[in-house]
């Protein structure tokens, strides 16, 4: 049975339990991940949202280089509960770098200065659109993933492997996978808390 938008939505969940293994070809993953960069709307239509798909190889890089990288500042007699969670990630099947493209921020704030203050903001509002139609869509493709955020930490680190340009500002990674494991329940606060009508 076919998933419906909102199905999508309510299911997709962190998901920390991934496996190596390929729930659809890699042509399908580029394919939605080129359809989510094009479609996902950004102020003034800037576009500044870039992205980087590690598979394979590159994948467990990322996370080899994440893990070096904890290790200079967390406590060695701490870093077990830390190397584990990496290794989780380092499990999975691919990572989503999510990058926004600062000069793109930087030539609106020239062109608009009366909105100078704003379009950092609306970048990364931006961005979490993004990141989170690329999360239901692998949601919808049967993969499980989960966000992370180990910038800056791993920002020169991650410039240096992949080539980046120096005015990609790094926002997130995303690794996902096959699922192994369901997330827990999750709570959730009473809408009548969270949501006003008025008519």
């Amino acid at each position: 049975m076919e998933k419906t938008f909102f199905a999508a939505v309510k299911n997709r969940r962190s998901f920390y339990g991934i496996a190596k293994e390929a729930v659809v070809a890699d042509e399908r993953i580029q394919q939605v991940i080129e359809d989510a960069v094009k479609y996902t709307p950004s102020a003034f239509n800037s576009q500044s949202a870039r992205v980087i798909v590690l598979l394979g190889e590159q994948h467990d890089k990322l996370w080899s280089i994440t893990k070096e990288e904890l290790q200079k500042v967390v406590p060695a007699a701490a870093f077990a509960p830390t190397e584990e969670k990496i290794n989780s990630f380092k499990n999975g099947y691919g990572s989503i770098l999510f990058f926004e493209d600062i000069a793109v921020v930087e030539n609106l704030q020239n062109q608009f200065p009366i909105y100078k203050d704003n379009f950092p903001i609306w970048s990364n509002h931006s961005s979490g659109m993004l990141q989170h139609v690329v999360w239901t869509a692998l949601e919808l493709e049967g993969f499980g993933a989960s966000l992370q955020h180990y910038n800056p930490l791993i920002d020169d680190a991650v410039k240096k492997a992949w080539d980046v340009p120096p005015k990609w500002k790094l926002i997130a990674q995303m690794p996902f996978g096959k699922p192994t494991a369901a997330p827990g329940p999750k709570e959730f606060q009473p809408l009548e808390d969270r949501i006003k009508i008025y008519k």
